[in-house]
């Protein structure tokens, strides 16, 4: 047999210049898929407010690097991790429970994709209170999608939000008092199993006949426990929170208009170190001077900041019908009311507006905000790789501005993908 050196030596001429071209172009293609594979984010970054360019390889953070100067008309371009939104009843006119219509395959790719318009890389859809064939409906079909490769792992998990909720007006809000039910472990693991068991979080009323022990096997299984939604003591917080409970759901709301000034289930939420609290900042659920007088108690590092947000939140200023019949109004000024109750019937605005809202209302950080809306909630989901701008990290990332105090979102990348551009904004 003819060695290699002989199989080139008789190669005509023209075979030579035919299977060299072959050879420079096989390395120019596998260059240029590694190219492709790999680009480059330059901002402010969110910490400190000074450049740097990130470098996006394989849906990861490669490396960040400081560089020395933005390009001419990107001076104002800020670079942080994506949002994490951990209560989203709904988005874009598709609900996760039972507004408008069934819920499809396609209302949770539009609802992600309008979340991801305004920044929000990770969420956790929120079912609230209904009935359990409307749950593990959607519960089934939400499992499903969570693996949609198409919607890039932005769905974390669930959050369940009732139906184990206090059945006073006031403190059940919005929830339709036909569906609220005491905590049942046994109806718990069903709709868990229909999910696909990625219910992260339950929010229930610990004053329910059976709370307890629930919260117990909760944290048993790992499941997180938020306390929202009710009227319970001092005592019954304190045994809650010795059982498993971790965080108070949207604080300061799902609780009744009147109620004792000294004894209410808001002190003993807000005293306790070891609960964080989750806020809803978009400047109706909460005044200026509880957001800061919470953000005072709990820090920086024990808030998280939520939307809340409801399928309202693209549709226009009026009234509307409810799955049970009754009306719920969105104000022109964007206020998503329950008249029959004078409660808020949850939120209209997306989580960017409570990043700009808390550092108006409480003088904190860029950093601070972005903490509360990034880093906590990975923490307490345990979502290791997001949260942060960190080499290895998911590529989670938006650029944006802030124009008259609002945030301007101009790209979203979700797991290294662009998935959002403003090209609005780059017409002007």
């Amino acid at each position: 047999m003819m060695n290699s050196k002989k199989i080139i030596q008789t190669l005509s001429k023209r075979q030579k210049i035919f299977y060299s071209t072959i050879f420079l172009l096989s390395l120019f293609l596998l260059y240029s898929a590694k190219s492709f594979s790999q680009q480059t984010i330059t901002g402010l970054l969110y910490t400190d407010k000074k450049p740097v360019t990130i470098t996006i390889k394989d849906g990861k953070i490669a490396g960040i690097k400081r560089v020395s100067k933005m390009l001419k008309g990107t001076q104002n371009y800020f670079v942080a991790p994506g949002m994490i939104d951990n209560q989203v009843n709904g988005y874009a006119g598709v609900s996760f429970t039972f507004l408008g219509g069934e819920l499809t395959s396609e209302g949770v790719r539009k609802a992600t994709e309008a979340l991801w318009k305004d920044g929000v890389t990770t969420y956790i859809p929120t079912l609230t209170t209904s009935s359990n064939e409307v749950l593990k409906k959607n519960f089934t079909i939400l499992g499903r999608e969570k693996n949609n490769p198409e919607l890039l792992g932005s769905i974390a998990g669930f959050h369940l939000e009732g139906p184990f909720i206090s059945p006073l007006d006031g403190f059940r809000g919005a929830h339709p008092l036909r569906y609220v039910r005491k905590p049942d472990w046994n109806e718990f693991q069903e709709l868990n199993k229909a999910s696909g068991n990625n219910i992260l979080e339950v929010t229930i009323a610990p004053e329910t006949e059976g709370a307890m022990e629930f919260i117990s096997k909760c944290k048993e299984a790992g499941i997180i426990v938020g306390l929202g939604h009710h009227n319970a003591t001092t005592d019954i917080v304190n045994e809650a929170v010795n059982r498993g409970a971790v965080i108070a759901t949207h604080f300061g709301n799902g609780c009744a208009n009147m109620i004792n000034r000294h004894i209410n289930p808001l002190w003993p939420q807000l005293a306790d170190d070891r609960l964080m609290i989750s806020i809803i900042v978009d400047g109706f659920h909460l005044n200026p001077e509880e957001i800061r007088v919470f953000y005072k108690v709990k820090g920086t590092d024990k808030t998280i900041i939520t939307s809340d947000v409801t399928s309202y939140s693209s549709l226009p200023p009026g009234k509307y019908l409810n799955s049970e019949g009754d009306t719920i109004e969105l104000t022109t000024e964007g206020m998503l009311r329950y008249p029959a109750q004078g409660v808020l019937a949850g939120s209209a605005s997306p989580l960017k507006k409570g990043v700009a809202n808390v550092m108006k209302v409480t003088g904190c950080s860029m950093e601070e905000a972005f903490r509360m809306v990034t880093t906590n909630p990975a923490r307490l989901y345990h979502l290791d790789d997001r949260g942060v701008l960190e080499v290895g990290k998911r590529a989670d990332i938006i650029l944006f501005q802030i124009v008259d105090n609002q945030l301007v979102i101009i790209n979203t990348y979700v797991n290294g993908k662009l998935v959002y551009e403003n090209k609005d904004l780059f017409k002007k």
